[in-house]
């Protein structure tokens, strides 16, 4: 179909005008005053240390560090509006650094000529490297822009030295019950919210409070889920369960979760703990953690803290690992279950770990010795000459089983590196070494003395 002799396509006809959709719930019950603000009462409360901040117009630099739907961009777009400021809002992971660097150098101009300062909130900051951290740094110290840098990721291992001594660190914490009580009661309440249309069972906000896990973000959008499909005006626990679907496990396979849990599970294993171990094995799992990672690591638990109280233990922990490489997720789950359980409620012993780390330091700390002669092989005639081998004494010939002479070089001679515990299998072995010791004594009646450094 032609018009005036032009190509006409229907699709090129203008859509009837629609009004845009509302924002979502989160975004209009996001408060604009520090006294609205739900949670984080520690930094924004009568006594916080951020709310004095903010309140004496002292800031220059910010980081506010905790996991998505705590409050950092609210308190980021309240500072901004207190200070009188254009809030512009980049993430690190949609945005370059060359971007960035152009909305620095337009807040620096602005700021020389209209004495207005921006306010620039980098989200996810722990997306750029150590380089890219650094373009910021200059503008910081000039102070032409008011910054806020946010991150879910420990400052500590993701952001650079010169970067965190140029600003001021605010840890926020996920909202605890009652405060996501007090923020859902309000958006069922509010004008901004759902005005009062829906009712929600007691049932149905305990297990939205649950499933949110301290996320405000998680909690508005799941109840505004279950308003969209409500038929009658009444959320229960049922509607709330089919908004949520599956519950989002906080968990970063790269980021401080991520230590945060191993160094749990590690510690609750030592403990002998088996459910706090069987826990925060299944918040790995959950989380998405490689099967292959936690598999390793109670391999080393195995040797570390069980070591000979508990041979077998280190046989569980690699039996585990195989069933991890042949069938992988879901189905390993139970064996590293079955290994995370035996391993918490095994003897426990770290004589093999404080006596390796002993060896260590001797050997990295001290002159190296030569290997005695009579412990050196001699394969050739001119070795036995140079007496290689002399006065060793073959073990099994002797009905002993064991020979007198030393194995250490002379000067660690009466060292013991190995002690042995008296807990489990390890406790066999404490008695056996006992009575080699006084078995080799027996020439002149002295055990040698153990030699302490």
């Amino acid at each position: 179909m032609a018009v005036c002799g032009i190509p006409y396509d229907v699709s090129m006809e203008p859509l009837p005008f629609s009004p845009p959709p509302p924002a979502p719930l989160a975004e209009r019950m996001r408060p604009s005053r520090l006294e609205d603000v739900i949670g984080q009462e520690d930094l924004l409360g009568p006594d916080g240390p951020l709310r004095s901040l903010i309140e004496r117009d002292a800031y220059r630099a910010l980081l506010f560090w905790g996991p998505p739907g705590t409050g950092k961009t609210t308190v980021g777009r309240i500072i901004a509006s207190r200070a009188k400021a254009r809030f512009v809002h980049c993430s690190a992971a949609l945005t370059g650094v060359r971007e960035v660097r152009r909305v620095l150098e337009d807040s620096r101009f602005h700021s020389r000529t209209e004495g207005k300062r921006d306010l620039l909130f980098l989200d996810e900051i722990h997306r750029f490297n150590r380089a890219q951290q650094d373009v910021l740094l200059s503008f910081l110290e000039e102070g032409s822009v008011i910054f806020i840098g946010a991150t879910t990721e420990n400052p500590s291992f993701a952001l650079s030295s010169a970067l965190l001594s140029r600003c001021q660190l605010f840890c926020f914490s996920p909202l605890d019950d009652g405060s996501l009580r007090r923020l859902v009661e309000q958006a069922l309440r509010s004008p901004l919210g759902l005005d009062g249309r829906f009712a929600l069972t007691v049932e149905a906000a305990e297990l939205l409070v649950a499933l949110s896990d301290g996320d405000a973000r998680r909690a508005l959008t799941t109840l505004e889920l279950a308003s969209s499909v409500s038929e009658d005006r009444r959320i229960d626990a049922e509607l709330i369960a089919r908004a949520v679907q599956r519950k989002g496990i906080r968990y970063d396979r790269a980021g401080d979760e991520h230590y945060n849990i191993i160094s749990a599970l590690h510690k609750s294993v030592r403990n002998s703990d088996p459910d706090a171990a069987l826990y925060w094995l299944a918040r790995m799992i959950e989380g998405g953690e490689d099967p292959r990672y936690i598999a390793r690591r109670l391999i080393r638990m195995a040797s570390e803290d069980i070591g000979l109280a508990d041979p077998a233990a280190l046989a569980q922990a690699v039996a585990a690992w195989r069933a991890v490489e042949a069938i992988g997720l879901p189905e390993c789950d139970l064996a590293l279950a079955q290994a995370t359980v035996y391993l918490a409620t095994a003897e426990k012993s770290n004589t093999l770990y404080r006596g390796m780390g002993e060896v260590l330091r001797e050997i990295r700390d001290r002159p190296l010795e030569d290997v005695p002669l009579h412990l050196r092989n001699a394969p050739t005639r001119m070795m036995k000459g140079l007496g290689y081998g002399a006065g060793y004494q073959y073990a099994h010939d002797l009905d002993e089983g064991i020979a007198r002479m030393e194995c250490l070089p002379p000067s660690l001679v009466g060292r013991r590196f190995y002690r042995p515990t008296g807990r489990g299998y390890e406790g066999r072995i404490a008695k056996r070494i006992e009575t080699w010791r006084k078995l080799l004594a027996s020439d002149d009646g002295e055990p040698a003395a153990e030699t302490r450094r």
